[in-house]
């Protein structure tokens, strides 16, 4: 009987380094001999990353809140029925840079969505679909954004004030303290090779329960 694998996701706001540690942490999990695959939200599919396109590019009309959220469920849509479900159904580990917790910072915490707004979608398109362990990169808002803009140009979300991004990291922290068994905080304020040894810890974590999954099928 196969085992139903395991879903990751890592969020943060921008300049906390998501898409390095990502690729950081895929590369150890498949040195522990784990079969994992990484994905990112928006994005994941074709048609998330003709969405993804859409959402961050730089336009002179202003995008409605409401218009961005179901873009963004849109998308998430096709990449659980096209990717991440599959995936996990065959036993693999899933890393995500970001999914729905990100939605719930950026366009509640920052955009003033209403949460129970995400909420129905949330379980109108996952159905029960939600990440076994979140690795939340923290940093104060200030350093996040100095790296971004160090970066080279902004995308439309880059662009926003440090208002908006510090509403964004009060989100992400209330979302972990709310839910702290699944979560994984990861100081990301300090040096690169700091932040990974924090992350293998977490690694290891997520190798020992696949294992465990593995022995007992």
């Amino acid at each position: 009987m196969s085992i139903r694998g395991l879903f990751i996701t890592m969020e943060g706001g921008e300049g906390v380094g998501k898409s390095t540690n990502l690729t950081f942490l895929e590369n150890f999990l498949h040195d522990k001999g784990v079969d994992v695959v990484c994905t990112r939200e928006p994005g994941g599919t074709r048609i998330g990353e003709d969405i993804r396109n859409l959402l961050l590019q730089i336009r002179q009309e202003k995008v409605s809140a409401m218009a961005e959220l179901l873009l963004i469920f849109a998308a998430r849509a096709q990449h659980i029925r096209e990717f991440i479900e599959p995936a996990l159904a065959t036993g693999q580990v899933v890393l995500c840079d970001r999914f729905t917790d990100a939605t719930y910072a950026y366009q509640c915490g920052g955009r003033g969505v209403a949460w129970d707004t995400v909420k129905q979608l949330e379980e109108l398109v996952q159905d029960k679909l939600r990440p076994d362990v979140t690795l939340l990169l923290d940093a104060p808002t200030a350093v996040g954004m100095s790296r971004a803009r160090g970066r080279g140009e902004l995308d439309r979300f880059e662009q926003e004030d440090l208002d908006f991004f510090e509403r964004v990291r009060i989100s992400y922290l209330k979302q972990a303290n709310d839910d702290s068994g699944r979560y994984r905080i990861i100081d990301a304020s300090v040096s690169l090779d700091s932040v990974q040894q924090q992350l293998l810890a977490v690694g290891n974590e997520v190798f020992s329960y696949w294992r465990e999954r593995s022995v007992e099928s």
